[in-house]
């Protein structure tokens, strides 16, 4: 895999849960993770991520979903298609460097934009169905998606697009 720089990338901060698939997840010991939404499943967005990403690759995804603090980077990095995974450049909850119960009492926004002090990219925008936490001044970086519909609106594709074409513009 090639190196990258991140002065040269654009970083999407990406949750899950109301974006990539319904918001109502749960989990069973018997059955493990699953969409409590009828007709509903995991992941059955993340191909228009794909899509939308495809002709970028200069896109890098950052992990902000709970997935990673409630289980670990490597599984939530293994839910992706291999496509998305190969863009995975961390997530915003890291064990080593800070400790949970601090962690888990800052707002989504406020862990994005920690996260964005420490890796410092050249641009950079957060996909979630949150917005706590996210500065008046910051909010056209964050695609706000509905719980129940995720990436499936088209609204959401149009402001992600829109972004990756202000982004690498010629």
């Amino acid at each position: 895999m090639k190196p990258f720089d991140l002065k040269q990338s654009l970083v999407c901060y990406c949750d899950f849960d109301g974006c990539l698939h319904d918001d109502a997840v749960f989990w069973h010991p018997k059955y493990g993770i699953y969409v409590g939404t009828p007709g509903r499943t995991l992941f059955e967005w993340m191909p228009i991520l794909e899509n939308l990403f495809e002709p970028y690759p200069e896109v890098k995804i950052v992990l902000s979903t709970s997935w990673v603090r409630m289980r670990d980077f490597r599984f939530a990095k293994g839910q992706l298609s291999p496509s998305l995974q190969a863009r995975v450049i961390g997530a915003t909850f890291h064990n080593r460097e800070m400790r949970k119960d601090e962690f888990d009492q800052m707002s989504r926004g406020q862990q994005v934009l920690a996260d964005v002090e420490r890796r410092r990219p050249k641009s950079w925008f957060a996909i979630d169905n949150d917005s706590a936490g996210w500065p008046d001044h910051l909010r056209d970086q964050l695609v706000l998606t509905q719980d129940r519909f995720g990436l499936s609106e088209l609204r959401v594709q149009q402001e992600i697009q829109s972004i990756l074409d202000t982004c690498f513009q010629i």
